[in-house]
């Protein structure tokens, strides 16, 4: 009888499958030594999804493509990379646009658009530009020292139109499972759900849609064929004949293969910008970065499981935790969405959403996401904040500008302190690193940390220090024309490295 070993390649290949390369060397043969501890090495493949920016004739989109310096020690494998094999790349590619039934999407008549220029090495920012309807949905990968943290992220500016609005979105990673609270199929909305399928094989999706009073039945969710290497758009309102609803939950979930999701929304009224995918289901949540001078924020929350929750609504701002008047709970039933909006919620002062058990013997995973406005009559301008993990090593946004650009940092539980660098920018400049103690149960504003003579571009990181749990969001505002317009991206932990078993054993046949 034969007995094969379980290798540690084989390991470190099932960890790459949802974070990226570590590459390890076997034994030459001998007894094994005793097992070691395992160790953390940087990743050596990243994966990233950004969906086609925007359908809009004026739209000006720039890609920002940055890795932090400090991690990827390692060397390029070279798979999956679409450089020369151990020469560490990080390129973004164009996807293909296809529709729900599979067929070609109708393209723009714009001008071929710019392919985001690589990076080339960490720590400095590369920025392109894309304008018109005809910037298509892009998929790419970093290996190597580009690897370990590297992020895109895809800023629009539609001056005009019905899709008015700065519309911000940090490009994912693909995955299987996707919540987004705070969508909705209404009358003034349109609101699409973008599925890229980064890999070499096609992937087949489902959308699920909750309204108030539950899931909202349709024939046309299942099943919806993403081939390789493309993108499909899909029109929520168009998935179901129920009767429109303002908020609305969207789960998508793949039955084979990966997608990259987000969802587009643009609301003739308010404006327009993307929703990015809610933290997993968890008993608690943060909601952090409203800004200080949010004219409506209205609190979304979906409960997938079979009991209801009961929701304590906290504000962390800069002072210490509050109550907000008159909203300080929120019951929630299993699979209905629940509302709340939260008029004159920050009165002046950037602050974050903290939502905890009523009862704490009686936790319930929930799922959650605001909707922002600022501005008042014809110059509003809407963003959403999804709830998001604690940065548990160390999470970047990229694309900020000088005097445009607002880092809230919220510690929920006990005090923490972080390390904030500011990136040299695209076109010049030196970088900042700053170290930031914060108190617990409130949110702390950075609006000065800056590159030294900073040009173009910069880049955020964020890196845990010591201390609770932290839980970060960027806010971008460049008004325009009298419109407040701004969009806001939280800070998702980059997973830069993994954890390897450092144990030696022996992957010959034994007898």
């Amino acid at each position: 009888m034969k007995r094969t070993t379980l290798s540690l390649i084989a390991v470190a290949t099932t960890l790459a499958a949802v974070t990226g390369f570590a590459s390890l060397t076997a034994p030459d043969g001998g007894p094994a030594p005793e097992a070691k501890a395992a160790s953390r090495l940087p990743v050596e493949r990243t994966g990233l999804a950004c969906p086609a920016p925007s359908t809009s004739e004026v739209a000006e989109t720039r890609y920002t493509s940055y890795t932090p310096p400090g991690t990827g020690t390692g060397t390029a494998t070279g798979q999956g990379s679409p450089g020369k094999a151990g020469q560490p790349t990080a390129q973004l590619t164009a996807a293909a646009s296809t529709t729900a039934s599979g067929g070609t999407a109708q393209g723009g008549k714009a001008k071929t658009p710019k392919i985001p220029a690589p990076v080339t090495a960490p720590g400095k920012p590369v920025t392109s530009e894309a304008d018109g309807p005809g910037a298509p949905a892009l998929t790419g990968a970093a290996t190597g020292t580009l690897a370990p943290g590297w992020t895109v992220q895809q800023t629009t500016v539609v001056p005009a139109g019905g899709a008015r609005g700065l519309l911000g979105l940090s490009c994912g990673a693909a995955d299987t499972d996707f919540w987004f609270p705070a969508a909705s199929t209404a009358k003034e909305r349109q609101d699409y759900v973008h599925l890229t399928n980064p890999d070499d094989t096609a992937a087949v999706a489902d959308i699920e849609l909750y309204g108030p009073e539950g899931v909202l039945k349709s024939q046309f969710t299942d099943g919806i064929p993403v081939p390789a290497h493309s993108t499909v758009p899909v029109l929520l309102s168009t998935l179901t004949a129920a009767a429109p609803q303002q908020s609305v939950t969207v789960h998508v979930t793949t039955r084979s293969g990966r997608v990259g999701a987000a969802v587009g929304s643009a609301d003739e009224k308010l404006g327009s910008d993307w929703l990015a995918a809610a933290a997993d289901p968890a008993t608690t949540a943060v909601l952090p970065g409203i800004p200080a001078d949010a004219t409506s924020v209205r609190l979304v929350a979906f409960v997938p499981g079979d009991d209801d929750a009961d929701l304590k609504v906290q504000l962390a701002t800069q002072t210490g935790t509050i109550v907000p008047a008159g909203a300080g709970a929120l019951h929630v039933k299993s699979g209905m969405t629940a509302a709340l909006d939260l008029p004159d919620l920050t009165r002046g002062q950037a602050a974050s959403l903290l939502l905890t058990p009523s009862d704490p013997k009686k936790p319930t995973p929930f799922v959650a996401a605001l909707r922002v406005v600022r501005g008042k009559g014809e110059n509003t301008e809407v963003a959403f904040v999804p709830a998001t993990a604690a940065i548990s090593a160390r999470a970047t946004v990229a694309d900020n500008r000088a005097k445009a650009s607002t880092l809230s940092l919220t510690a929920p539980g006990a005090a923490a302190q972080v390390k904030v660098t500011a990136s040299a920018g695209s076109e010049g400049g030196t970088p900042v690193t700053r170290t930031v103690s914060l108190k617990a149960g409130t949110t702390t504003s950075l609006t000065d940390l800056v590159p030294g003579g900073v040009k173009g571009s910069y880049a955020l990181t964020v890196e845990k220090v010591s201390g609770g749990p932290v839980h970060a969001a960027r806010t971008l505002a460049l008004p325009q024309d009298g419109t407040p317009m701004f969009t806001v991206q939280t800070f998702v932990d980059d997973h830069g490295t993994v954890e390897v078993p450092s144990a030696h054993q022996d992957l010959g046949v034994l007898d």
